[in-house]
């Protein structure tokens, strides 16, 4: 239960880190305006709270980890919304990230 909780807590964190970088790129990149930018702003402070939430301790611990989360969350944000189509070089990248963050979180340790 403390990793299905763990890994939903990563999931989240990056719906608002992605989606918070996403809103300020839209707001300054395609002249959306303040509004964008400052949701944007938003979701990455909530981002920040949300990776407090994590089980583990440890700061960077789970800021390295996230980073893998942070890889294949971006590709798959950038098929969803932006219609980008990745390459098999992104997708064993992103599978290479995912399978750090696993080793990084999830392998035994001991006491």
């Amino acid at each position: 239960m403390l990793i299905l909780r763990s890994v939903l807590l990563f999931a989240l964190a990056a719906v608002f880190e992605i989606g918070g970088a996403w809103l300020v790129w839209q707001g300054v990149r395609e002249h959306r305006g303040l509004v964008w930018i400052g949701a944007g702003v938003i979701a990455l402070g909530l981002y920040g709270f949300v990776a407090t939430l994590q089980p583990d301790a440890h700061f960077g611990r789970i800021l390295a980890a996230y980073g893998g989360v942070f890889v294949a969350g971006s590709l798959a944000w950038g098929m969803a919304v932006d219609g980008f189509r990745p390459d098999r070089f992104d997708i064993a990248g992103a599978l290479i990230c995912l399978i750090g963050v696993a080793v990084i979180m999830y392998a035994p340790r001991g006491g």
